[in-house]
């Protein structure tokens, strides 16, 4: 028997801030969080502009804030049972500073920090350091990375494997990755992240964390938890069409969908937090995906991408997206695409244009794709 997952507890920060309010003052309010990049030096390469909370901390010490912030949201107690997984690269810090020759004097041997470059590591000592016990699993699927890992803990708990799991997932600006999406031109040439514009030229990074709690129905009771939401569907699917570019019908993307509605035992939907990463090849695959999905819907339903506030966060990208739906559904507020010009002819639903809009939003979709052909579905329905 499937068990009802329940969404318990959050914590999340981007270049806007730490905690929800930073987001409605942000992400609902319109507002790109796009800025010069002081973090490093951007000299070498293309792109200067990023979407940065300041200086970086350790990626543990990152997760450790957003994660500790779910676990008080929930009310879960050391020593609780429960499962941690975590969508991450690793932090590189260490190597970066060991390649470019400033790794702090020490001992002969590893650079400094380089067992936080293996992804596992995160999970564990995100593990050790909230005190909780249960399996530890880290997840790597790129721009996929934190959303496959609440579809797992989802499926977890919901096949009764776990009774509660916290999922996080954290990414913050670095050389490494601007250096990569600049050389492939992905990178935005003005500064600004326009999802399904005519005029949009690329993405642009920024920093990005957030952990939830998820547990099951019986289990919240017990403990006498407050449910934020439901999580009523979850999919995932790979169509295997190109290294980078996705299908472009987003056939991926619509098998992870339909997925997803078939756990929540409806096709009903009333907003879709779009992957939207304002590139060439993904804005118009996405809608044509989408209006296969919707239907007859498809006019009805408003898409919005919110990275052209937040930018794109990589291994973040699922989760974080994932608590914004939340407050979006909580809230009653959709928010809108940022620094929307004209529409690209091939790209032709309601994406929420430049200002938010209120709205009765029961059930709301939020969906991610990563190279390679990965895609995730998540649903979360209000209680």
């Amino acid at each position: 028997m499937s068990r009802e997952v329940l969404l318990t507890g959050f914590g999340v920060r981007t270049a806007f801030g730490t905690g929800a309010d930073p987001l409605r003052e942000g992400v609902f309010d319109g507002r790109p969080a796009f800025a010069r990049i002081t973090r490093f030096d951007t000299g070498p390469y293309r792109t200067h502009v990023a979407a940065t909370g300041g200086g970086a901390a350790p990626l543990r010490e990152v997760l450790a804030d957003v994660a500790g912030a779910a676990v008080g949201m929930a009310g879960l107690r050391d020593g609780a049972e429960a499962a941690v997984l975590v969508g991450t690269a690793g932090d590189f810090t260490g190597l970066t500073r060991f390649w470019r020759g400033t790794e702090p004097p020490g001992l002969p041997g590893p650079p400094v920090g380089a067992a936080e470059t293996v992804p596992a590591w995160q999970a564990e000592t995100l593990a050790d350091t909230l005190g909780v016990r249960g399996p530890r699993l880290a997840f790597t699927s790129a721009c996929v990375a934190s959303a496959t890992a609440v579809a797992h803990a989802c499926l977890l708990i919901a096949s009764g494997r776990a009774d509660i799991a916290i999922c996080a997932g954290a990414y913050l600006v670095e050389e490494e990755n601007l250096a990569k999406f600049g050389s492939g031109f992905a990178l935005s040439r003005d500064g600004m992240m326009r999802p399904f514009c005519a005029d949009r030229s690329g993405l642009l990074l920024g920093d990005g964390a957030a952990a939830v709690v998820l547990e099951s129905a019986e289990g919240a009771r017990r403990r006498g938890a407050r449910a934020l939401a439901a999580l009523t569907g979850w999919g995932a699917a790979s169509d295997a069409h190109h290294i980078a570019r996705p299908h472009p019908e987003g056939a991926g993307l619509v098998t992870a969908a339909a997925r997803a509605l078939r756990r929540a035992g409806g096709p009903r939907i009333d907003y879709v937090n779009a992957h939207g990463t304002a590139t060439k090849y993904n804005d118009p695959a996405e809608t044509r995906g989408l209006r296969t999905l919707l239907g007859a819907d498809a006019d009805r339903v408003p898409v919005s991408s919110t990275k052209s506030t937040t930018g794109h966060l990589l291994e973040a990208s699922g989760v974080v997206e994932l608590v914004i739906t939340l407050l979006a559904l909580r809230d009653g507020v959709l928010p809108p695409t940022a620094g929307f010009t004209e529409p690209d002819p091939d790209c032709d639903l309601d994406y929420v244009p430049n200002r938010p809009h209120k709205a009765d939003i029961r059930r709301a979709l939020t969906l991610n794709a990563a190279f390679g052909g990965a895609n995730t579905a998540l649903l979360l329905e209000r209680v």
